[in-house]
């Protein structure tokens, strides 16, 4: 399916809309379609007025409840799952300041429990030296001294032990030169020390052996809910369970490629000496 990223607000308001007219057309209550799908009629109301985005399961008990004719369900199902993505451009997030987009990303942490972060190229914030997060930002004109400092601040999330955090990194995410080699060895040190903590796995990725599947980008799983997807020019955010699910699967199938524990730490170690080699 493609995303027109003009579309993706608008098509929140067209699926209010059309869900709308398709309970008027059935001549049933707000009530009515809340008792048979199990809803409160508050939710329904939200749905129909634009204020709650539905996910596609809600939709599905809302059309079967009625009835809805079959030309109509394939376009409400299209709407409902553009409706569930969102893109954010890298330009908006400049434009509002990149302090707001940490503070969203520490709104999904506080709202969810199991984390799987992907890493393809370069190291998360939560794993990154000071150094690492500052050289993060460099590129980008003005001063980012807040988003920097909130991004340390969201650290902290993996000490909370109601929290459980799955990290795989490439070979390349690991060691590409970012920094000089001996600020490059102190983040890589940093990566053996969080993956030492009780609720963090840690897995790296080799570039070695037989892998016949390859990644195409930076990804983030909360929980089953929300699925983050990182571009050169912004990221894409997914809610529809489909689009979720789907990245789940990717991501077992790279931990079936990782080091973890014992492995990664010595996998780990050797390429901070090479940094630590390369300094000297």
């Amino acid at each position: 399916m493609t995303f027109e990223a003009d579309e993706l607000g608008k098509s929140r308001v067209d699926l209010a809309a059309t869900l709308k007219t398709l309970r008027g057309q059935a001549g049933k209550t707000q009530a009515w379609l809340a008792r048979r799908c199990n809803m409160s009629q508050s939710k329904v109301s939200n749905i129909e007025s634009g204020k709650l985005t539905p996910g596609l399961v809600d939709v599905e008990l809302i059309l079967r409840a009625l009835d809805a004719p079959p030309e109509w369900v394939e376009q409400v199902e299209a709407l409902a799952r553009t409706a569930n993505t969102e893109w954010q451009d890298v330009w908006a997030q400049r434009r509002t300041g990149l302090e707001r987009k940490q503070n969203e990303l520490a709104g999904f942490e506080r709202s969810s429990s199991e984390f799987r972060y992907f890493m393809l190229s370069l190291v998360t914030g939560l794993l990154a030296t000071p150094e690492y997060v500052r050289a993060s930002l460099a590129s980008v004109p003005g001063d980012h001294s807040k988003a920097i400092g909130r991004k340390l601040e969201r650290q902290a999330v993996l000490m909370d032990p109601s929290k459980r955090f799955t990290f795989i990194l490439t070979e390349q995410a690991v060691r590409w030169p970012y920094l000089t080699a001996s600020a490059m060895a102190m983040q890589v040190d940093r990566l053996v020390s969080v993956s030492r903590l009780p609720n963090v796995r840690l897995g790296v990725v080799p570039l070695e052996g037989y892998m016949p599947n390859a990644p195409l980008n930076t990804f983030t799983v909360y929980d089953s809910r929300i699925a983050t997807v990182e571009t050169s020019t912004g990221a894409m955010i997914f809610r529809d369970y489909r689009d979720v699910s789907a990245y789940l699967k990717e991501f077992t199938l790279y931990e079936g490629y990782a080091l973890f524990g014992g492995r990664a730490r010595d996998q780990l170690t050797e390429w901070s000496e090479r940094f630590m080699r390369q300094r000297k």
